[in-house]
């Protein structure tokens, strides 16, 4: 099936997005309960994110559409308000204690499904964090690539507060902050601040005060789009290739080779050599 970036864009009421160029900015718009997490907002979440993704220019391996369009190359997530996401809706908890194991399990597949279309989205993906990021919150901004806070900027695992689990959003923090860390604070289930999110690595820069998340922003916007579309994406395949590496040393040098070789002689790769070799900009870059 052909993409087009002139394809209607699905309808939300709890998030909105905006496409310039190849830049998508999806917003939470619930700030009145701090971008709580409920059943309609994941639904909305997921279908731009699948939307997005599949305008991607790392997975349609071309940087315009049939059009002329851009496909997308960077993706925002960000959120109107005081907050950036207090977890999830305090009327899904009353819901959970209610529920029967069939009816969490959905909801849990809701949020895994959320939380997996993100971290596994083909573009580069980047959040400006404000206030506190909680539970669910403290998720999304586990599955995103690059994350800007400013100092009032709180993160924490707090499912532990309730006598729950940070299961499901397990795995990403896992994998952004590491073993030990993910441990600790499951069991503290304390609001990390900023410095320490950022010493931790949760977090990727902090700026001295939310108004200059524009420009932060576009600092890191401006780099990546000097990178192949297709590389970022495969980056993310090759990080999740050495994550469940479970073959000797041997095997994973030789199937390095052969990926080098595969993106040497791939159509970005052919571009990206040739490029460098004219002294010229690549196709991809804005410059």
């Amino acid at each position: 099936m052909q993409f087009s970036m002139s394809d209607e864009l699905p309808e939300t009421q709890l998030c909105e997005i905006a496409i310039q160029g190849p830049i998508a900015r999806i917003n939470l718009t619930r700030s009145e309960v701090f971008n709580a997490l409920n059943v309609q907002l994941i639904g909305e979440l997921v279908e731009l994110l699948n939307w997005t993704s599949e305008r991607s220019a790392g997975r349609n391996n071309s940087i315009n559409d049939s059009h002329g369009l851009p496909f997308l190359r960077v993706l925002i997530l960000n959120s109107h308000g005081k907050h950036f996401c207090a977890g999830a809706d305090v009327n899904m908890m009353k819901d959970a204690g209610a529920a029967s194991p069939e009816e969490n399990r959905e909801d849990s597949m809701r949020l895994d499904l959320l939380f997996n279309t993100l971290w596994a989205h083909p573009c580069f993906t980047l959040s400006c964090v404000q206030g506190v990021a909680l539970g669910g919150g403290a998720g999304l901004v586990s599955c995103v690539d690059h994350v800007i806070a400013e100092p009032r900027t709180r993160i924490a695992l707090s499912e532990g507060k309730l006598g729950i689990l940070p299961a499901v959003i397990g795995p990403y923090v896992y994998r952004k902050i590491g073993s030990a860390q993910f441990r600790r604070l499951s069991m503290l289930a304390s609001r990390v601040d900023a410095e320490e999110a950022l010493r931790i690595g949760w977090i990727n820069e902090i700026v001295s005060d939310k108004e200059e998340f524009e420009e932060a922003s576009s600092k890191v916007i401006e780099k990546v789009l000097t990178t192949g579309p297709v590389a970022v994406f495969e980056s993310k395949k090759l990080t999740l290739e050495f994550d469940r590496w479970t073959g000797s040393d041997d095997d994973l040098r030789m199937w390095t080779m052969d990926k080098t070789s595969e993106m040497r002689g791939s159509k970005e790769g052919q571009e990206g050599l040739s490029s460098f070799l004219d002294r010229r900009s690549p196709e991809w870059s804005p410059e």
